[in-house]
């Protein structure tokens, strides 16, 4: 086969695969359509419990009660489907890959996607709770916290996304060492940097309360030390003959 039969079948296969995990997102939306109100409803529970007895969310715009539903369903469905798009990824990159990035890759791919789901859990369970809490109770005497459906929905996504991302710090880790560019030794050193690091990211990445900065901030500093212990075990940092010190 030539070099351009070669790209061209890549391509064709390429676009199979997207076309697949297209699908895939749009049959689980399709089943999820008719409970979008209520996908909604349950992804506004921890501001809902939050608020005073008879508070409510407000919608500014006169399509947003319809389309904000239907992102949370097209969210949902895309995460839901997920798996099934990694899966259709791993599919096309696996055959140029050598076995030992195989052993190595589907489980890190694995693990990634189980601890974006565990820091989107830990936001909504653990971190939602609290700041909201904090918030409403922070609201001025005769405030009424009313937010607006749609702009609710951008701060919960950027705080999944945030959380999601906090969350990979262990396969970060372990990939560094993995690849050699540093040693769990190095990573020890850094630690107090790391540690300023994570209170910084917090207090970019979520709103200007001290509760939900260290909510963010902590866990990223805990999954960093766990990156650490993981790649200890997993990895055998050899060191060279011509690493040692003469005469050793």
């Amino acid at each position: 086969m030539s070099t351009s039969d070669s790209v061209i079948a890549h391509l064709i296969e390429l676009r199979n695969r997207l076309l697949n995990s297209i699908v895939a997102v749009l049959l689980v939306f399709v089943c999820l359509f008719p409970w979008a109100s209520n996908l909604y409803t349950l992804l506004a529970q921890p501001l809902l419990s939050k608020l005073p007895k008879g508070g409510q969310m407000i919608a500014t715009d006169v399509t947003t009660p319809f389309f904000v539903p239907l992102k949370v369903a097209l969210m949902a469905a895309f995460l839901i489907a997920l798996p099934y798009i990694l899966y259709q990824i791993w599919r096309f990159i696996a055959p140029g890959l050598y076995e030992h990035e195989k052993r190595w890759v589907f489980p890190l791919v694995t693990a990634s996607l189980l601890l974006f789901f565990s820091g989107m859990a830990f936001a909504y369970f653990v971190v939602f709770p609290v700041v909201f809490g904090f918030i409403t109770a922070s609201a001025p005497v005769g405030v009424a916290v009313m937010t607006d459906i749609d702009k609710y929905l951008g701060f919960v996504l950027s705080m999944f996304v945030a959380f999601g991302i906090t969350f990979q710090v262990p396969i970060a880790v372990i990939l560094l060492v993995k690849m050699k560019l540093v040693t769990t030794d190095k990573l020890r050193e850094v630690r107090p940097y790391v540690i300023v690091g994570a209170f910084v990211i917090g207090a970019i990445f979520t709103p200007p309360d001290v509760v939900s900065q260290f909510m963010l901030a902590m866990p990223l500093w805990l999954l960093y030390e766990a990156g650490i212990v993981v790649a200890g075990w997993l990895v055998t940092e050899k060191v060279k003959p011509s690493d040692l010190p003469l005469g050793e």
